[in-house]
């Protein structure tokens, strides 16, 4: 981004760190943790990915977890900002993709408003990784033509589920931090009619040697899937049962139950 600035030697990369594998990062997100003078980023992001800084090069680590206190956007924004008058060179590294419900934007225009440059690069956001690991393809040109991504947690519960009765007959949805609301969302996408039976998968750390997989319905998925915590991945439509027998990646642990997946697609195999 070109900016008529007084800072001529700073810039803040706005950086995806990928999903959790430190190797999903892209090459222009590490040679950009070589160049920084300083490191500013999340609680998702994965550590190692430190290890491409130099030894010289200053860690800040504004993570914010659920539930708990933590140091506010306003804050980062003021980190930014004042490291890049200094004239150094800051990396925002950010778990997934800095655009994708990552406040990546906000972040820009807190930095586009004091005429500091700034670059994004983006990351893989685990609304694509999660279910590739987990064997679900979000697209099948007998199965599903288009996958809407959608967020399960908002500022107020109020504004959670506007337009979800357009939403609930996606081909297939992917939800992002749904975790706490899944009681809820399933509900909604009953209410606004998707079938009970609607195959339902949630990806536990995706990506990671941690990453644990349950398959399941609409109806049974939140029983089930009770041992699971955030961050976690929901995808919801006929493809998320093809995870039954496509899952490649061999985590840890996986936790899966049967959803009768050859019966439920025949109808639309060609």
């Amino acid at each position: 981004m070109q900016i008529e600035t007084s800072y001529q030697n700073a810039k803040v990369y706005i950086t995806g760190a990928g999903p959790g594998d430190p190797e999903l990062i892209t090459l222009k997100g590490v040679r950009a943790i070589q160049e920084a003078d300083v490191v500013v980023y999340d609680r998702l992001v994965n550590p190692e990915l430190l290890a491409y800084s130099s030894e010289t090069s200053e860690h800040i680590y504004v993570g914010k977890k659920p539930g708990k206190s933590s140091v506010s956007q306003d804050q980062i924004n003021r980190i930014l900002i004042a490291k890049a008058k200094e004239g150094k060179t800051v990396v925002r590294l950010k778990g997934g993709d800095p655009f994708i419900f990552g406040r990546g934007g906000e972040e820009c225009e807190a930095l586009a408003a004091e005429h500091i440059p700034f670059e994004v690069v983006p990351g893989i956001s685990s609304a694509l990784s999660a279910p590739a690991f987990a064997g679900i393809p979000l697209t099948h040109r007998n199965l599903a033509r288009s996958f809407t991504v959608v967020t399960g947690h908002t500022l107020t519960d109020n504004d959670l589920f506007q337009n979800w009765e357009h939403l609930s007959h996606a081909d297939t949805l992917v939800i992002l931090m749904g975790m706490r609301n899944l009681d809820k969302i399933v509900q909604t996408l009953i209410g606004y009619g998707r079938p009970a039976d609607t195959p339902v998968s949630i990806i536990e750390r995706a990506t990671t040697t941690e990453q644990r997989v349950v398959t399941a319905t609409l109806e049974t998925i939140a029983e089930r899937s009770e041992h699971l915590r955030s961050p976690a991945t929901i995808v919801v439509g006929e493809l998320a049962a093809m995870s039954q027998d496509l899952a490649w990646f061999q985590s840890a642990e996986q936790n899966k139950f049967e959803v009768n997946y050859p019966e439920r697609i025949a109808k639309y195999a060609g």
